[in-house]
């Protein structure tokens, strides 16, 4: 009764305002269940291919569309993987997760069986290596509870599918840690692999740090988002993946994920004070339709419980309600099959760059990370509060801002 009760709830399309009695946790909950469930339950049943709505940019290159079901499912998974990986409880919530779970484990299968009609675009264009990351990091990020339950075939596949990716030359920007979480995962789940695709990532992205919190994408500086969408997250998991698994080589892991963790915590200060009074953030800089994903290291850091000091679980936790509902209650995001549309706030598909798909879009689920802390930790148990921007134009104290620099020094050791 309780999962009919959940059912009902997220079927219904979201609203302005909140629903009486309703808590954050379960808006989120209610959301993270509204975007993965067209997906999932369409791809455990061998279906999405067929049935999914599929939407490309108006300036798309031409590349195999297909591409648009891996970048859904691994980017959808990468976001919700934290959540999945909580236990089974008697509560709605955790019929719906259970459910979402059972529907995830056998997408997994489906995505590396050639004999699927969900077989997912592994061996064709350059764009696998990319979401193929994301299905590593979805693996990552729920260890015990999406990789481990594989069956042996299953796992001999994506350690194959993953190898085979060596065949791409990537480009000389953030695609480096695309590779770097791919070989990193291969080397925490005990499979041969690349070393010195970690390796020279890891050096990549060093050079590429500009300061305070900041990457450049590639020897040039551009300001938008992928910070937030590859670099943090994604160079945090490689090393924190080569410390896993005890691997050893030139580079000293601890000390660069210590360094890199100081770093994601700067920009996650940069990324709470972008939050406005309302509820919105600012809109600049390429794959802007990835929505949420721009918060994705604040979201990431609040499910490790390693927010920066200068920020609470709960001024957090409300600065992203808050952003959610501007993004998610006013205006249809979905199409009439439950898919994402391409836009930032609605269908607005003139600000697709030309490699989005509807597909792309399920970056989003990236800020849902938090749902991976149960619901009696303080980032959803403490009282609300106000964030940065809201307490500095209602008139309130709220703390300054101050530049951040390395103080970890690090060298090969031999």
């Amino acid at each position: 009764m309780t999962f009919i009760i959940l059912l009902a709830a997220v079927a219904q399309p979201a609203v302005a305002g909140k629903r009486k009695g309703q808590t954050d946790r379960e808006y989120w909950c209610s959301l993270a269940y509204k975007m993965a469930r067209p997906v999932l339950e369409k791809m455990a049943d061998g279906r999405l291919q067929a049935d999914m709505q599929v939407e490309v940019s108006p300036t798309w290159d031409g590349r195999d569309r297909r591409v648009t079901y891996m970048e859904c499912f691994g980017r959808l998974m990468a976001g919700i993987a934290p959540w999945l990986a909580l236990p089974d409880d008697g509560t709605a919530e955790g019929a719906g997760r259970r459910q979402l779970r059972e529907w995830a484990l056998a997408s997994y299968r489906n995505a590396v069986d050639p004999q699927s009609p969900d077989y997912l675009l592994w061996r064709n264009e350059g764009q696998t290596l990319v979401d193929a990351a994301y299905v590593a990091e979805s693996f990552v990020r729920a260890y015990d509870a999406l990789w481990m339950p594989l069956d042996s075939v299953t796992k001999a596949r994506y350690i194959d599918e993953f190898t085979r990716l060596r065949r791409v030359d990537p480009p000389y920007t953030n695609w480096f840690l695309f590779s770097s979480v791919i070989e990193s995962f291969l080397a925490k789940a005990g499979a041969p692999f690349d070393m010195f695709r970690v390796n020279t990532a890891i050096r990549k992205t060093e050079e590429w740090y500009v300061g305070d919190g900041w990457y450049a994408d590639g020897p040039e500086f551009a300001f938008d988002y992928y910070s937030s969408y590859v670099f943090h997250p994604m160079y945090l998991e490689t090393l924190r993946n080569m410390i896993d698994s005890k691997r050893g080589s030139r580079i000293d892991y601890p000390k660069y994920y210590d360094r890199e963790l100081r770093r994601a915590q700067k920009y996650a200060i940069v990324l709470e004070r972008f939050i406005s009074p309302e509820g919105t953030f600012p809109v600049f800089g390429r794959s802007v339709p990835y929505r949420m994903a721009a918060m994705q290291p604040l979201a990431l850091l609040a499910r490790m419980e390693r927010l920066p000091r200068e920020l609470t679980p709960a001024q957090v936790r409300c600065a992203l309600t808050a952003v959610m509902r501007r993004m998610f209650d006013r205006h249809e995001n979905f199409n009439e099959g439950g898919y994402l549309t391409i836009g930032f706030c609605g269908s607005q598909p003139g600000i697709a760059d030309w490699y989005t798909n509807n597909g792309s879009l399920y970056m989003a689920s990236l800020a849902f990370m938090p749902l991976g802390l149960p619901a009696d930790n303080a980032f959803w148990s403490s009282p609300a509060e106000e964030w940065t921007q809201k307490k500095a134009w209602g008139g309130e104290p709220f703390p300054k801002d101050h530049v951040w620099k390395d103080e970890i020094r690090t060298k090969d050791k031999y």
